[in-house]
C-alpha cells in the first residue's frame, strides 16, 4: 500500500516566501504584487481573480529562464533533495499541491517529487490568462489528495501533510498525520506536530514518529 506524503509549496517547503513573491523580485514588479496581495488579504479579490491579475501583471515579462532563474535563487528548505530520495527508497509516494503557478512549481520535479498539482496557467510566455476552473482552492487539497492515494491504493489513515498557513487546514483537517512546518498559530493547533527550523529532514523524521512500525515496515 505504501505512504503518501503531501508538501505544500510557499510558506512550507519554499520558507518564508512564495513563487509570486520571488518571481516578482526577478521581474521587477514587487509594487504591483504588494497591491495585488494586500487586496487579496482584505478578501476584495478570490483566489481566482488573483491568478487571472498576475497574467496582467507578468505576460510580457515571463520566459522560461526568468521563472528557472527565480527558482534557483528561492529561498528553499535544507535537505529537501534527501527526504525525496528516502521516500522513493522505502516504496512511498510524495506529492507538492500548490495554489501557485505550474511553470514555477514543476520545477519541484527535479528534486525528487513523484508528483505536483499546481493552479494551470498557459505555456510561457503567457499568451493569456488561466482558465478560471485551473486554479486550484484549499478544498482542491482534499480532492487532489483522494485522487492520489487511490490511485496508489494508499488508506486515509496512511498519509502524512505537511504546512504552514490555513490554506491547507482543509486538508489538515482531512487528514490525522500532519506536520505544521514554521506555520502561523491557527494551523499549528490543527496539527499533529508541529516544526520550527530550516531542515525538511528534521520534520520528515518527525513525521515518521506518527507512522506505526507496521506502517514504516510496509
Amino acid at each position: 500500500m505504501g505512504i503518501l506524503h503531501i508538501f505544500d509549496m510557499d510558506g512550507t517547503l519554499l520558507t518564508g516566501s512564495t513563487a509570486s513573491l520571488q518571481i516578482a523580485r526577478h521581474t521587477g514588479t514587487e509594487a504591483e504584487l504588494a497591491d495585488l496581495e494586500a487586496r487579496f488579504a482584505s478578501g476584495t479579490i478570490t483566489t481566482t481573480t488573483f491568478s487571472t491579475a498576475l497574467y496582467g501583471i507578468w505576460r510580457d515579462r515571463l520566459t522560461p529562464d526568468t521563472v528557472a532563474a527565480a527558482y534557483a535563487a528561492s529561498p528553499w528548505l535544507d535537505g529537501i533533495a534527501e527526504v525525496c530520495a528516502d521516500i522513493r527508497a522505502r516504496g512511498e509516494h510524495s506529492l507538492v499541491i500548490t495554489m501557485s503557478p505550474d511553470f514555477f512549481a514543476r520545477h519541484l520535479l527535479g528534486l525528487g517529487f513523484d508528483e505536483v498539482a499546481a493552479s494551470r496557467f498557459p505555456p510561457l510566455p503567457l499568451a493569456g490568462p488561466p482558465k478560471p476552473g485551473d486554479i486550484l482552492t484549499p478544498a482542491d487539497k482534499v480532492t487532489i489528495t483522494d485522487r492520489v492515494r487511490a490511485r496508489h491504493g494508499v488508506p486515509r489513515d496512511r498519509c502524512v501533510a505537511y504546512g504552514d498557513s490555513m490554506s491547507d487546514a482543509p486538508l489538515f483537517r482531512h487528514l490525522r498525520h500532519t506536520v505544521a512546518i514554521n506555520a502561523d498559530h491557527h494551523l499549528a493547533d490543527l496539527a499533529a506536530l508541529d516544526y520550527r527550523g530550516g531542515d525538511l529532514a528534521r520534520a520528515y523524521g518527525l513525521a515518521r514518529t506518527l507512522l506505526t512500525p507496521a506502517d514504516q515496515a510496509q
